[in-house]
């Protein structure tokens, strides 16, 4: 614990609803400050109380729209060290732009990079974030980062749910490690599609490796943007005689036509977090499960000094 600091959360506008859950976890008040705009869209912070040498807490995802949400947590991080207080903690549940990780052809950013360092330079001592998009994003911060895993909440979860010959699948080879760790969890087997273009400007090919035919499927992802890759995964794994198919991710990002094509696709279930507010893209379809306790526990223990990866012992 840091001496004589007091734990104290706040919220930007991009998730305001999960940090009110941690902070009913916590049982203490969410911080008071407000962030609006002016009328030329620029954004305004004001903290109405008092953060002098306190341990804070600022909860916001750089969800949709991303750089509003970037640009919030930015200039809270920013109100809060000028406010003295003693230090800062970006609780970033999504971590926007982790897909840019690295040069994929000449003359391109490594915005994940950009952001990392905006972040650091503002004023942050310390992340918070789960489930990264790529682990090595960690490296890109100079200070502490805390990347925790939903793994454990979508496991429970599908513990209680009466699947017969569960398979885990990859929806591509990069998710293998993904799907191999909650796989020997639940003590199931995996399978991976593989999605390579035969030819330029034709369609991609799926081929599917393992034993699908006959059995209930739980595609896993660390998120579902405009859901295109999943429904044709889904349609490659019917055709290979598969059950039902259910799909989990962390990061319900649901963009563009998402929701519709999950709405009328053969998907059984799709499980995903809260670490992106579903606001009206709930459907019957669609199953979020709540990461309030699981940052909320991380958070106390990061206050306290206590260990963090402890939290994922044995489960």
């Amino acid at each position: 614990m840091l001496p004589g600091s007091t734990l104290k959360i706040f919220s930007g506008n991009a998730n305001r609803g999960l940090t009110q859950e941690i902070c009913d976890y916590l049982k203490i008040s969410m911080g008071n400050a407000e962030v609006s705009t002016f009328s030329d869209g620029e954004i305004l912070v004001q903290i109405n109380e008092n953060v002098r040498a306190t341990d804070i807490f600022v909860v916001q995802p750089t969800c949709p729209p991303v750089n509003d949400s970037l640009m919030e947590l930015l200039i809270m991080i920013d109100a809060f060290k000028r406010a003295s207080a003693k230090r800062i903690t970006a609780v970033i549940p999504y971590y926007g732009y982790a897909r840019q990780d690295r040069k994929v052809r000449p003359r391109v950013p490594i915005s994940a990079k950009l952001v990392a360092n905006l972040i650091t330079n503002a004023g942050a001592n310390r992340i918070l974030t789960m489930d990264l998009h790529a682990g090595q994003i960690q490296g890109f911060f100079d200070i502490p980062v805390d990347n925790l895993l939903a793994a454990p909440i979508l496991i429970d979860y599908f513990k209680k749910k009466d699947l017969q010959d569960m398979v885990i699948v990859s929806p591509d080879t990069g998710g293998v490690e993904r799907a191999r760790e909650v796989a020997e969890r639940l003590g199931v087997t995996i399978a991976i599609i593989d999605k390579r273009r035969e030819k330029p400007n034709e369609a991609e090919a799926m081929h599917v490796i393992g034993e699908v035919q006959d059995r209930d499927l739980i595609i896993l992802d660390d998120m579902i943007d405009t859901a295109g890759t999943l429904i044709q995964a889904v349609g490659v794994l019917k055709e290979k005689g598969a059950k039902d198919i259910y799909a989990a991710c962390t990061h319900p990002v649901f963009s563009g036509p998402a929701v519709d094509r999950i709405k009328d696709s053969k998907l059984k279930e799709v499980i995903v977090t809260n670490t992106i507010p579903l606001n009206d893209k709930i459907n019957p379809k669609i199953t979020p499960l709540s990461v309030a306790p699981l940052l909320g526990e991380a958070i106390q223990r990061i206050h306290e000094g206590a260990s963090v990866s402890s939290l994922f012992k044995n489960k």
